[in-house]
């Protein structure tokens, strides 16, 4: 009897201190499992999933699948089953399905870009499975939301039955003689207790102390055997010496997680232990909390770390959203923005797989924040290559009339109509957009070839006539090495030599038309080195010879020189005339054509040589001016 008392009345002082160590992780445990928030089928790292196996039996919550068939036979499993969903198990099997989903998706897309497909038209087709998965995915939220509030129910009910229990037991505490004679009660009201499961986590510190209070008051007023007593303390205190151990050595448990959990059995065997000796309870109860203090401490700073990661992972994260929407803001003109752009989300995206998890309250909100902008980014992009491949069409057709007239002149003998017309077909080909590759290439092989048939046949007939230009090519260059040759080395002869070589070179026939105009240039560019040469002796011999007749022409008398000034001032103003008459003409000339640039610069050197001879009649008139002084 005394046994059995003490035993049922091992609620001491120090197991009410032990109810509030105990109470705030369990209660805070117990609101993370029922208040979660509710899952999402984000990718396979958006939430972390906690594994432990149980009995040496495989866990569910680690359970390695091949398919996303046999995770979705797994969800129609626990779907259709009357048991309530295990958060762990379900976390698992969305990030084991994800997992192969991405990885099946990754292998498709290697797959199309192997066959010779382009990255901006691979599109990800709507997948079955996955809808089969939400699907199931749903009706398990639905079911774990009904068992959540069935549980808050039912701590509501154990939450009164206890209320009721304590009021029971401190109607109880009287005297020694009615606590002796109600003991069997409390023993009942005690297994009651005991049996009364989960109550609302704001409560349980309140009614375990109420409950230790009155448990106290009554175990006191006990008129007990001393002797039997002194045994069940012993006894007492060899399990919770043993507990204290225990304690001690998850201060070594490598597994943090699993430390905190086997401190919480050894607390619940702790409570339902009975008391100690009075002068022992407090040095007993102060070495098991000191134990427990140290792995509590360990599973607090685990947590810690563990919200620090996920702080640093959401500072990633938001800058990875930041940079995928400056990507998204950016203007793509052409396929070839867009392929580069793509690159860039495509990079970011696989970055943003390598962070861990946010945290719980914003890891849903920051991956909506950077789907919707990769969405928003994808979503034009398949907009502007619907509207490109309709503009592919459009100039696939407009390259194909082209083909048609191209074909159609093939065999035509018309050599200078017809040539004029591929090579109008040819200048508007130019200015027709893009068109898919593989059929651009066909077309413009079909194009080419129908050209290059005419222009063939029509070089075999007048390949005599370019055989002999490109000998007259030579002979001009010739004559273009010998006038060069003349510059370093001239002469006394050397307008005479000028002379025959330009001779020479005038009844030369036509050269190729596409060397014509570099011909043309490099001849005119030595022709006018040597005429400068030529003109600036010249001049000066002539400014020397008309010096020295100034003398005789004096003696003559006065008259004899003002009538030479006279004749030069009308010589002048008439090569004045002349230069501003070629001066005007060149406004009327067509600058575009080549044609046009040639008499250009012919007309700019004949300007020149007016402007030299002026040049000289004015140094004549200042000789004469100078001889009248």
């Amino acid at each position: 009897m005394m046994d059995s008392q003490e035993n049922a009345l091992n609620q001491g002082t120090e197991e009410a201190k032990l109810s509030e160590e105990v109470a705030r992780p369990a209660a805070a445990e117990e609101a993370g499992a029922q208040n979660g928030q509710a899952d999402t089928a984000e990718e396979s790292q958006d939430q972390p999933v906690e594994t432990q196996p149980e009995d040496g039996k495989e866990n569910p919550a680690a359970k390695a699948y091949g398919s996303k068939k046999e995770i979705i036979e797994r969800l129609k499993e626990i779907a259709g089953s009357d048991e309530t969903p295990e958060k762990a198990e379900v976390d698992h099997l969305k990030t084991a399905f994800y997992k192969l989903h991405f990885a099946e998706r990754e292998a498709q897309q290697k797959a199309y870009l192997e066959d010779g497909g382009e990255p901006e038209k691979f599109q990800v087709l709507p997948d079955e499975d996955e809808e089969t998965f939400k699907a199931e995915m749903t009706i398990i939220k639905e079911k774990r939301q009904k068992a959540f509030l069935a549980l808050e129910e039912e701590k509501q009910q154990n939450l009164k039955r206890k209320e009721s229990i304590i009021e029971q037991i401190k109607a109880m505490v009287t005297t020694p003689e009615e606590a002796n004679k109600n003991f069997d009660q409390l023993k009942k009201l005690q297994q009651e207790w005991k049996e009364i499961k989960m109550v609302p986590a704001e409560k349980a510190n309140e009614l375990w102390r109420n409950y230790q209070l009155y448990v106290e008051q009554f175990y006191d007023l006990l008129n007990l055997n001393r002797e039997a007593r002194e045994y069940d303390f012993k006894k007492n205190l060899e399990k919770k010496t043993r507990l204290c151990e225990a304690a001690e050595k998850l201060a070594d448990e490598p597994d943090v997680i699993s430390a905190f959990h086997q401190l919480q059995e050894l607390h619940q065997e702790y409570r339902e232990t009975g008391p100690v000796a009075k002068e022992l309870r407090e040095q007993i109860w102060a070495r098991f909390k000191a134990a427990s203090t140290v792995i509590n401490k360990r599973h607090q700073q685990h947590f810690e770390e563990l919200r620090s990661r996920e702080e640093e992972n959401l500072t990633k994260k938001t800058a990875l959203c930041e940079k995928v929407e400056e990507i998204a803001r950016q203007e793509n003109k052409t396929s070839a923005d867009w392929e580069k752009h793509t690159k860039e989300i495509i990079a970011v995206q696989q970055e943003w797989k390598t962070i861990g998890f946010a945290p719980q309250k914003m890891n849903v909100k920051i991956f909506e924040r950077f789907r919707a902008a990769c969405d928003d980014f994808f979503g034009r992009k398949g907009e502007f290559f619907k509207q490109l491949k309709a503009q592919f069409a459009e100039n696939a057709e407009k390259k194909k009339a082209l083909v048609e007239k191209a074909q159609a002149l093939t065999d035509s003998t018309d050599w200078k109509a017809t040539s004029d017309k591929l090579i109008a077909l040819q200048k508007e080909w130019k200015t027709i957009g893009m068109v898919p590759k593989k059929l651009g290439d066909q077309l413009w092989h079909d194009f080419l070839t129908a050209c290059n048939h005419f222009f063939e046949a029509r070089n075999a007939v007048h390949a005599g006539t370019r055989n002999e230009e490109h000998e007259n090519l030579n002979r001009k260059r010739d004559i273009i090495a010998r006038l060069q040759q003349l510059l370093e080395d001239a002469g006394d002869d050397l307008q005479e030599k000028v002379q025959q070589l330009t001779e020479q070179y005038g009844k030369i026939g036509h050269v190729p038309y596409k060397e014509k105009d570099k011909l043309y240039k490099e001849y005119h560019e030595v022709l006018d080195r040597l005429y400068k040469d030529l003109h600036v002796t010249a001049a000066r011999r002539r400014m020397d010879n008309f010096r020295s007749n100034l003398k005789k022409v004096a003696d003559r008398g006065a008259d004899a020189l003002d009538n030479e000034r006279g004749r030069l001032m009308r010589r002048f103003e008439q090569l004045k005339q002349e230069v501003n008459t070629y001066e005007n003409n060149l406004g009327f000339l067509n600058i575009s054509s080549k044609k046009g640039n040639s008499l250009i610069d012919e007309m700019n050197r004949r300007i020149q040589k007016l402007k030299d001879d002026m040049e000289e009649v004015k140094q004549k008139i200042k000789a004469i001016d100078a001889e009248n002084k």
